[in-house]
């Protein structure tokens, strides 16, 4: 459960490093967002010298979250923080910004957003 003002951590290697959420995308009465759904956030903490900037204000996809989250078959998959990778609207996909996925993903990434499964180093 991620809502307004949650920070997040950047799992990519554009640079920024933390965010906070200010709307979760979806419909005007959606709250929370959840593993696989779509924020926009503002880097709070960022590398310099480095492709995204402090403050700039970008599109995000959810891909851990601490709370439970319930899987199809019944079972539950937690992770140890909230995290988000980056991404940019080309047509009607989305695509990561970055070339490098940190850290574990989900392998319900895979139905909507198939690049940033390829790029992590584990799907779980």
């Amino acid at each position: 459960m991620i809502q307004p003002r949650s920070i997040v951590n950047i799992a990519d290697n554009t640079g920024a490093k933390i965010g906070r959420i200010f709307k979760v995308l979806g419909s005007s009465k959606k709250h929370y967002a959840e593993i696989g759904e779509l924020v926009v956030l503002s880097v709070q903490k960022a590398e310099p010298r480095k492709q995204v900037k402090k403050k700039d204000v970008l599109k995000a996809v959810v891909v851990r979250q601490r709370k439970a989250f319930r899987r199809k078959d019944g079972s539950y998959i937690r992770f140890d923080d909230n995290a988000v990778v980056i991404v940019t609207q080309q047509k009607k996909d989305y695509i990561p910004m970055g070339g490098r996925v940190f850290g574990p993903v989900p392998r319900e990434l895979a139905e909507r957003f198939q690049q940033i499964t390829t790029l992590a180093p584990e799907v779980v």
